[in-house]
């Protein structure tokens, strides 16, 4: 898998565009997680299960003794894997809303990591996932093997009114199977709910202070006993359910907005970082760029994002949001970042692209990315917010103007780097050039707007010294021309400055003067 990633990202360059000690009760740890590993996940020995059926019933009957004849323990869930042939069969099981685990869930975890692939499935194949599914589920068109019967008390409404404590039943249950050791001290006479907060150091905003990741999804679990809640805009977040035992955490990148961040080892819809294993009454994590470089280039490049989704609402930048279901990729061996929005149906429809990438179309077809970012020498919070802002402009813009636009867009910049020998944008003279020249002019300028509406001074000047020149609309922002008055004129007939100029004079006729004042500088 790792080599056919690297073929891909030789297609992907020719498409580029571009402490304060430990917890508090501000949620702010910037010791917990440092000294986790974040590779593969190294397995010890299985683990007897407390959650199957049969153990739940010992545990009752070791308890209630004379109770246990009349309170029948039924099956509520089964524990599962699967073996998704493609990334067609893994969407399908995520559209059925399952928690997907690239590792099995009754094993001691002997080093954490943030990925597993089972030995016995090649490299290059998706390898086998595991969740645990009601016990009427209607399981898909997908190899699968029911690994244990299990109940989960909290899943049986009969609980409710049988005198029966079943917090205590699952205490037993883990004693009398051999992982009383997994139980929390605190917690051996009453159950919590985990909660916490996720934060991050922007060393260049507010003040240095840590602030909330926002919008990521925060998974726990204890074996088949799993639950998830997405932070808030603080980085606050509370699970719904209560636990007795150590848990295992982690950040999944699927973002509350609807994005996702990817992938791992094999392309998922979500990276996951590992947060290790901690108490049921939850973590704090503070990030920074002493921590694993994943784990802080992916909570920059969610909280950039998330930034950019609020940011789109109508009482500010009043522009569109990017399609839904956005997909992230991040690659540290890179420079280059793109927008080429394969996941929406861009580029691959193009007769002509897929006959230039030949025996690379169909990998491209199976990854399907939207957004690349190279983050090679982005090592900074504001170096990675930037780069983010641009590329989700351009997904803004696709929004806007469809797939067929954007395929003559990335044609013209593939056409350009090889007939320019490797000018990223070619020099604005060749067919098409026009698509080019107005996507970057929109994706400079909102990049500029947004790194200094986030970090104040000047107005940088990113793209300027390129011929599609951005900074016309910065004039034209800085005399009162707003940025959804530019992105409301950015249809897919607008494909060069003087038809900009035209539907910009045809949609704000009262501005015409300044409007034509500030073209006639650079047509």
């Amino acid at each position: 898998m790792r080599g056919k990633i690297k073929l891909a990202l030789l297609t992907f360059l020719m498409m580029s565009c571009s402490k304060e000690g430990v917890r508090t009760e501000r949620g702010i740890d910037y010791d917990y997680g440092q000294d986790i590993p974040h590779e593969m996940i190294v397995l010890g020995d299985r683990l007897e299960n407390p959650y199957k059926t049969e153990n739940i019933t010992k545990a009752l009957q070791s308890l209630y003794p004379t109770k246990a004849d009349r309170v029948q323990v039924q099956t509520t869930n089964l524990y599962v894997r699967f073996l998704p042939a493609d990334e067609a069969e893994y969407d399908l099981l995520q559209g059925l809303g399952l928690e997907l685990m690239d590792h099995p869930l009754d094993y001691d975890v002997v080093v954490e990591g943030d990925w597993y692939h089972d030995p016995e499935i090649p490299e290059g194949d998706v390898t086998w996932q595991y969740a645990v599914v009601p016990t009427d589920f209607e399981f898909p068109e997908v190899e699968y093997e029911v690994i244990d019967e299990c109940y989960l008390a909290e899943n049986d409404l009969s609980t409710r009114a049988d005198g029966i404590d079943w917090e205590a039943v699952e205490r037993e249950s883990y004693r009398l199977t051999g992982n009383e050791e997994m139980l929390a001290p605190q917690t051996r006479a009453a159950k919590v709910k985990p909660s916490g907060r996720i934060t991050i150091v922007d060393a260049d905003a507010n003040g240095g202070k840590p602030f909330g990741v926002a919008g990521v999804r925060v998974s726990c679990n204890t074996f088949v006993k799993f639950d998830h809640a997405y932070t808030d805009r603080d980085g606050y977040y509370e699970m719904s359910k209560k636990y007795s035992a150590n848990l295992r955490y982690r950040l999944v990148f699927k973002n509350s907005k609807g994005f996702s961040l990817g992938f791992n080892l094999v392309l998922v819809p979500a990276s996951v970082s590992t947060l290790g294993k901690s108490g049921p009454e939850g973590v704090n994590v503070t990030v920074t760029t002493e921590s694993e470089d994943k784990l802080f280039r992916r909570c920059v490049v969610n909280n950039a994002a998330y930034d950019y989704y609020d940011r789109c609402a109508s009482e500010d930048l009043d522009i569109s949001l990017p399609p839904t279901d956005m997909r992230f990729w991040l690659f540290n061996g890179l420079e280059a970042s793109s927008a080429v929005m394969f996941h929406h149906g861009a580029f691959v429809k193009n007769d002509l692209v897929v006959s230039f990438l030949g025996k690379y179309a169909p990998l491209v077809q199976f990854f399907a990315p939207d957004i690349t970012l190279g983050t090679k020498g982005r090592d900074s919070y504001a170096s990675l917010y930037n780069v983010t802002c641009h590329e989700l402009a351009h997904a803004s813009h696709f929004s806007r103007v469809g797939a067929d636009y954007w395929d003559r867009y990335i044609l013209y910049i593939i056409e350009s780097y090889i007939m320019s020998g490797g000018m990223t944008y070619g020099d604005g003279t060749s067919d098409d050039a026009g698509y080019c020249e107005i996507g970057e002019m929109w994706a400079y300028y909102l990049e500029s707007r947004m790194y200094k509406d986030r970090y104040g001074g000047g107005f940088p000047t990113y793209g300027t010294s390129y011929w599609f020149y951005p900074q016309i609309f910065r004039m034209l922002d800085e005399r009162g021309i707003t940025c959804s008055d530019i992105f409301s004129v950015l249809d897919d007939d607008v494909t060069s400055k003087s038809a900009l100029k035209t539907a910009l004079v045809n949609a704000f006729p009262s501005k015409k003067t300044t409007i034509e004042q500030v073209f006639s500088k650079y047509l």
